[in-house]
């Protein structure tokens, strides 16, 4: 994984006004899904050499309200909150806090599943295929009291919620799609229009007065398992690691884009091979969520021309 340290310097170097400071916090949380290895994902990362010199906040493992309290307490900082997943359960206390803070945001799913199942709904009981029902106002009365769940009101309007890379769609998932008019851009759509336009059309539906918050949770089973085989529910026929790049580079450009999840990475499926081609993609996914151009670097601030040659 030596060629991935790169990343380092690259977030170190991507400073400007926008992202001078990022938290970022590891959730080495499984218990969401049924799989183990998926907690291994931020330690994983953390060896890739994503985490050095800069800031650790630390982990939080299998407490959604404590991830929750600790997302306010960042934002209040005024810091961008980089989270490594983990299973998508996280996005519970994730995003639960970003309202919190910042009031009406816009969530942007990026998902080859819908994660809309409610406990009646739902045909495996997984809670990592729960979380967006869980978090929107207009379903908390299709859920019975939880016991634990008492911190968390849904206060996220399905409207703010956009979904791009859908491909394996419960049949309930669909009816409450179709029911309350979720922005969903399926494969299908990114095919049709690209995903330079899906992306814009999806931030004009939740975001029209480009004003809210944005925060992007993106499973890594929304990429062709060719581009991230280690994840649990893969699905054929994903965005490829370029469309999902592209994705994030539109959304840091907005100026708006204050949280990134990273989730079901499981360095416990596939090969030494696969797991680098996984953390690779992921890699390349928060590099372009936080600043780095495909163009390369920058020119130096206040730099107009190249150094001349030293005269002996």
């Amino acid at each position: 994984m030596n060629s991935l340290r790169k990343i380092q310097s690259v977030i170190i170097r991507l400073g400007n006004r926008y992202y001078k400071k990022l938290g970022i916090i590891g959730v080495p949380f499984e218990k969401g899904q049924h799989k183990k290895g998926v907690a291994q994902g931020p330690e994983a990362i953390r060896k890739a050499g994503l985490m050095k010199e800069l800031e650790l906040l630390g982990d939080v493992a299998g407490c959604t309200s404590k991830l929750s309290e600790q997302f306010q307490q960042i934002l209040k900082k005024d810091r961008r909150i980089l989270t490594l997943g983990g299973d998508h359960s996280l996005g519970i206390g994730t995003i639960d806090g970003h309202v919190k803070e910042k009031g009406d945001i816009a969530l942007i799913w990026v998902d080859a599943h819908a994660d809309l199942n409610t406990n009646k709904t739902s045909t495996t009981g997984l809670f990592h295929g729960m979380p967006v029902a869980l978090l929107t106002s207009e379903l908390a009365d299709y859920w019975p009291h939880l016991p634990g769940m008492d911190w968390q009101k849904p206060m996220l309007s399905i409207r703010n919620v956009a979904y791009i890379g859908l491909r394996e769609v419960d049949s309930y998932e669909r009816l409450v799609i179709e029911k309350f008019g979720i922005t969903a851009f399926g494969m299908e759509d990114i095919e049709r229009y690209g995903i330079h336009d899906v992306t814009y059309m999806a931030l004009s539906k939740i975001d029209p007065n480009d004003s809210r918050s944005i925060h992007v949770s993106f499973d890594i089973d929304s990429l062709d398992p060719l581009e991230a085989p280690c994840t649990g529910t893969p699905v054929r026929g994903g965005l490829s690691l370029r469309e999902a790049i592209h994705l994030m580079e539109v959304l840091y450009r907005t100026k708006r884009l204050n949280a990134l999840d990273i989730v079901e990475i499981n360095p416990y499926i596939g090969n030494k091979y696969d797991v680098r081609l996984t953390i690779g993609a992921a890699i390349h996914i928060i590099q372009a969520g936080f600043g780095y151009s495909r163009r390369g670097l920058r020119v130096p601030e206040g730099v107009t021309d190249i150094p001349l040659p030293t005269v002996k």
